[in-house]
């Protein structure tokens, strides 16, 4: 497959993940991004590490009043035996504030992915941080 190819299957790939994440309604699909020894980032909190962990972090998270995320992804670059590749994002978190209202925080995003022991693409590393943090 062309680089050209790979690159746009990944992104549709990662664009489905985005579209089943801001969903939020099955957290078994969201969870089936990410390989099994996954390595979670996110801003102001420890690391993720593997599944069991990954699954309690969206559970908790999809429990937030107004909790959505959503990204989009648009530059990839492959390793050389194209099964590896990283993805930069940009990416929007919002929930309901104290008062109620939707409080938004944009961020930035790199992803490692892999191609996984079923030749499926899959999220291995994944951390964020956010634009505000550069103001």
């Amino acid at each position: 497959m062309s680089t050209e190819n790979l690159k746009k299957t990944l992104l549709k790939r990662d664009a489905e993940w985005s579209a089943a994440a801001s969903a939020g309604k099955d957290i078994d699909l969201i969870l089936s991004y990410w390989t099994e020894d996954a390595m979670v980032m996110p801003p102001g909190t420890s690391t993720i590490k593997g599944r069991e962990e990954l699954r309690a972090y969206i559970e908790n998270s999809l429990k937030i009043p107004g909790f959505r995320i959503e990204w989009h992804s648009d530059d990839v670059k492959f390793s050389s035996e194209n099964t590896m590749a990283y993805v930069s994002s940009r990416n929007r978190v919002s929930m309901e504030g104290p008062d109620g209202s939707i409080i938004a925080f944009d961020g930035r995003a790199v992803t490692i992915w892999r191609l996984d022991y079923d030749d499926e693409w899959r999220c291995a590393v994944d951390i964020w941080n956010s634009e505000d943090a550069e103001r």
